[in-house]
């Protein structure tokens, strides 16, 4: 593994750590404040564009840190589209 990869796999840690909170705390609250779809879809485009780069260039474990990541916030903005319906529906 490369230094890099190191300081790579810290990053996506980080951010990782992050992610299972906010998926938590949208859950609870039923409600889209302070969250923004466009935000979320920004960061999905961000770790589709690591994960692209590793299949082509690089490849490596730190992939694994990038699906993680990408799976943590899609299911964010799944619960973000869900709260935008109980918001409509005013439940």
């Amino acid at each position: 593994m490369s230094g890099l990869s190191v300081f790579e796999i810290i990053m996506l840690i980080c951010f990782g750590f992050a992610w299972p909170f906010s998926i938590v705390k949208s859950y609870r609250s039923r409600s889209t404040k302070g969250k923004s779809a466009i935000f979320l879809f920004i960061i999905l485009v961000g770790y589709v564009s690591g994960i692209i780069h590793k299949l082509f260039y690089s490849r490596d474990i730190v992939i694994l840190f990038y699906v993680l990541n990408f799976l943590m916030v899609l299911i964010d903005l799944a619960i973000f589209f869900r709260n935008k319906m109980l918001e409509k529906l005013n439940i």
